[in-house]
This record gives structure tokens, sequence and C-alpha cells, in this order.
């Protein structure tokens, strides 16, 4: 069969994507902002050389992503894009392969580890109290300390992404947890898990490292106590 090198692929995409780019575009050349206002559909359409409803489509791709908005008077405008609310829409476990679910999972663990520095700064007495009373609840309540309870790491885990005061961490814990839980039901029985150092690194001890700890000891605390996770995405045997 003889080579045609001179002839081009077809591009795999829409006139629609293509309006959505141009507009992408003109919004970063002239460097529009929160608050400012965006020509009307008719302008770009003369300008473009398209159909008003292909830029009335584009626009709508816009305001689903939250990059503009319509305001009374005054047309489409800018927005500050709210990108969690578009991650949120994304995050069904149902809907997501095995691959994305491990990689989220893999975010947690990172988040965690690298919050600690903030952890530090920020903690108040009010924290450490509240924390207190998490810890203490689920000392009351659990009857195996060497197992993941789901209700008791949210509960926990979840201030500590509060103390960061991160909205945006924050923000991830809630979103999560939907992943979180599809992971946890899905994790081996650790009760028989042999940890490196030979015991589990409890909620209690997490607080406790908070109290009189560093950043750094405390980010040794939390991955022992993370450490059967780290063992099954490393593919590390789990007894």
């Amino acid at each position: 069969m003889s080579k045609l090198p001179s002839i081009k692929p077809l591009e795999n995409v829409s006139l629609v994507d293509k309006v959505e780019a141009r507009l992408l575009k003109f919004i970063k050349e002239n460097n529009l902002k929160a608050g400012d206002s965006v020509p009307k559909e008719m302008e770009f359409a003369e300008s473009l050389g398209v159909s008003r409803t292909v830029v009335r489509e584009a626009f709508l791709r816009l305001r689903t992503l939250g990059i503009i908005e319509s305001k009374k008077h005054r047309g489409m405008i800018i927005t500050n894009p709210d990108i969690m609310n578009n991650f949120e829409r994304m995050l069904d476990p149902t809907l997501l392969g095995s691959d994305t679910l491990k990689n989220l999972f893999e975010l947690r663990l990172i988040l965690e580890m690298g919050m600690a520095d903030f952890l530090f700064q920020h903690k108040t007495e009010k924290d450490m109290q509240e924390l207190e009373e998490i810890v203490t609840l689920e000392e009351e309540t659990s009857y195996n300390k060497n197992a993941f309870s789901l209700d008791k790491e949210i509960a926990f885990h979840g201030k500590l992404y509060e103390m960061s005061k991160n909205d945006i961490l924050k923000k991830f814990q809630d979103l999560l947890l939907p992943v979180f839980e599809y992971v946890h039901l899905n994790d081996p029985n650790l009760n028989d898990y042999e940890y490196s150092s030979g015991q589990f690194v409890t909620h209690r001890m997490l607080m406790d490292n908070l109290k009189v700890g560093t950043p750094d000891t405390f980010r040794v605390a939390m991955h022992r106590h993370l450490e059967p996770h780290f063992d099954k995405i490393f593919n590390k045997k789990i007894k």
C-alpha cells in the first residue's frame, strides 16, 4: 500500500471544540478577570465566522465549568471557577476505573503525609480538645485496635484536614470520601498485619505526637499509621 505523506490526518475535534478553545484563548489574551464582561454571542459568531448556535454551545460549556456566568443587564461575565465543584461531579466510584481509584487513594496518602507543617503551624487548644474528644470516643467504642474503622478514620483524619486551615484541602477530604469508602471495602484483612515498628500507630499516638512532637516526627508516625496502605500500593506482602 502506497504512503500518502502529503495528506494530513483529520482533526478529531468538532467545531464547538474549536470555538471553545478560541473563547478561552480570547479570555487569556485579553487578560480578563473575574467580573469582566465577555463579548456577546453574536459578536463572537460574526468574528469567528460560525453560527450563533455553535457559539452558544461553547458558552454553555464554559458556564458548566464555572468560567463564565450570566448576569442581568450585563450579559456574560468572567467568574472564579469552583474547581472543587467540577471535581465532585466526576467522583462516583462506580464510574471510575481501578487505576483512577488507586491514584485518588494515593492522593489521600500524599496529602496526609504533606500536611504536617500546616498542622503544627495552625493548631489551637480548641482543635486539640476536639481531637481528644474524637480519640476518646473511638477508644470507648473500638474493640480491635489494629483494624481500620472507616467512620473513625473519617472523623479523625477529617479533623486534621480541617486543622490545616486550607479550604481546598478540606474540600478534598469531603469529595474523596466516596473513593475512600470504595477502597476501604476492598482492603485486605489487616488484623494480622505485622508493622515494621512492631505496633500499630493509633490515632491517640498521632494526637500525642501533634501535642509535643515536630512536623518530622509526626510524618514518621503518620507513615507508620498508614503503613498497610503503603505496602498494598507498593505491592509489598501483607501477611
